[in-house]
């Protein structure tokens, strides 16, 4: 399995970025080619202190080669594009492989 996580700094309109992410940007995401599952929130806590973030995103991918398609495909040059609507306090992109850890016994 191959997550995305998108973190977005506090943006210049709270308000505005809660609307357009949830109106526009995510049901554009849905589309990305390959995507296999998603999620978000506007509850992001910090430990031990608050946290630098307003809102992320974690998006499933089989693996890197379909997340990097997914990314180059027409819906993810809009989704890439569409991020210059809302969030003005900028973000951090990130993705890498899981692997799954066996239970401690």
């Amino acid at each position: 399995m191959h997550k995305v996580v998108v973190l977005y700094a506090p943006p210049a309109d709270p308000e505005h970025f809660r609307r357009h992410y949830r109106e526009t940007h995510l049901p554009l995401a849905a589309r990305l080619p390959g995507l296999l599952g998603s999620r978000f929130s506007f509850a992001v806590e910090g430990v031990g202190g608050p946290s630098p973030y307003f809102c992320i995103w974690e998006g499933d991918f089989a693996d890197a080669e379909a997340m990097g398609l997914a990314m180059q495909s027409d819906i993810g040059r809009q989704v890439s594009a569409d991020t210059a609507n809302y969030a003005t306090g900028g973000l951090t992109l990130l993705h890498y492989e899981v692997e799954e850890n066996e239970p401690a016994a």
